[in-house]
C-alpha cells in the first residue's frame, strides 16, 4: 500500500469495530508490547500498544495513559487513536493504538547521525528544542509533568517534528511532599518509572516537607539538549543536588518562557534575509 515494508500477517484484531492487520512486531519492553498493524478501513500504519495487566492497579493505570493521552490535541504530542482492554486467560491486556511514525525516536535519528560520523546540526537542534518546548508547555498548563522525557519518548514526524511520547509516567505537576512516608513513595515510583539518566536530581533522593513540580522537566529537556549536541546520553555529566549550575537552571528557567526565546533563535525561511545575528 505504498510503503515497503515486510507484510508477515500473523492475523488481524478489531478495535472499535475497525479491522487492523498485523504486520510486524516494533518492540518490546517490561510488560507492554508494540506492534506495527495497517487498518484494512484507510491503509494507514498504526503502532498498536499492549500492555500486559496482571492487577487491577495495571488496569487502572494503563486507563489512566489513554486518558492522558485524550487530554491533549497538540502538534507535539503523541494522540490516541483508540483505547480497549481485553481479556487474556485470567488477565488483561490494554491496548492503546497511536499514529506509527515511521522515521522513529529522536534517538534513532542520533544513531543513525553517529554511524555516518555527523551530528544534528545548530538549526536541526534549536528546531527541534522549540517543538519539544511547545509540547511541554502544553502539558504543563494542563497541571501535568511528563517526568520521563528522554531522546527515546520523542518521535519524529515526516518533517521533523518532535512528538512527546509514553505519558504513562506522567502526573501532577506541584507535588507537595508532607513526610518521610510519602517523599519515599515518591522516590520509590521515580525510580521504578523515570529514566536515570534523565531524572531531575530532586526524585532521586526526596526530601520530607518540600514542592517537586515541572521544573523536573527542565532538568531532563537540559539532558535531551546534552543527547542533541554529543550524540551520547548524559551518563557522566549528571548534576549532584545542590550544586550552583543546576540550581540556576532550575530556578531561573521554566517552560512557557522557552519557546519564545527560542522562536528569536530560528533561522529565517528560505527566501528569507535577516541581519540578526
Amino acid at each position: 500500500m505504498g510503503h515497503a515494508l515486510c507484510v508477515c500477517s500473523r492475523g488481524t484484531v478489531i478495535i472499535d469495530n475497525k479491522r487492523y492487520l498485523f504486520i510486524q512486531k516494533l518492540g518490546e519492553g517490561g510488560f507492554s508490547y508494540v506492534d506495527l498493524v495497517e487498518g484494512l478501513h484507510d491503509g494507514h500504519f498504526y503502532a498498536l500498544k499492549r500492555i500486559l495487566c496482571h492487577e487491577q492497579q495495571d488496569r487502572e493505570e494503563a486507563q489512566r495513559e489513554a486518558d492522558m493521552h485524550r487530554l491533549f490535541h497538540h502538534p507535539n504530542i503523541l494522540r490516541l487513536v483508540a483505547y480497549c482492554l481485553r481479556e487474556r486467560g485470567t488477565k488483561h491486556e490494554a491496548w492503546l493504538l497511536l499514529p506509527f511514525f515511521k522515521r522513529g525516536t529522536l534517538w534513532n535519528e542520533i544513531e543513525r547521525l553517529k554511524d555516518k560520523g555527523n551530528f544534528l546540526t545548530e538549526d536541526q537542534i534549536l528546531q527541534l528544542l522549540l517543538g519539544i518546548c511547545r509540547g511541554l508547555e502544553a502539558i504543563h498548563a494542563r497541571g501535568f509533568a511528563h517526568r520521563d522525557l528522554k531522546p527515546t519518548n520523542i518521535l519524529l514526524g515526516d518533517e521533523g517534528q518532535p512528538v512527546l511520547m509514553d505519558l504513562g509516567s506522567m502526573n501532577q505537576a506541584c507535588i507537595h511532599v508532607e513526610g518521610s512516608r510519602q517523599a519515599l513513595a515518591l522516590q520509590d515510583w521515580a525510580a521504578q518509572r523515570c529514566t536515570i539518566s534523565y531524572r531531575a536530581p530532586e526524585l532521586f533522593s526526596v526530601q520530607s516537607h518540600c514542592v517537586i513540580d515541572e521544573r523536573t522537566d527542565v532538568w531532563s529537556l537540559g539532558c535531551v539538549l546534552y543527547a542533541m549536541m554529543f550524540g551520547e546520553g548524559p551518563y557522566d555529566v549528571v548534576f549532584q543536588k545542590g550544586d550552583s549550575v543546576a540550581l540556576a537552571v532550575q530556578n531561573q528557567l521554566s517552560i512557557p518562557q522557552s519557546p519564545s526565546q527560542l522562536e528569536a533563535l530560528q533561522p529565517p525561511a528560505s527566501g528569507q534575509h535577516t541581519t540578526q545575528i
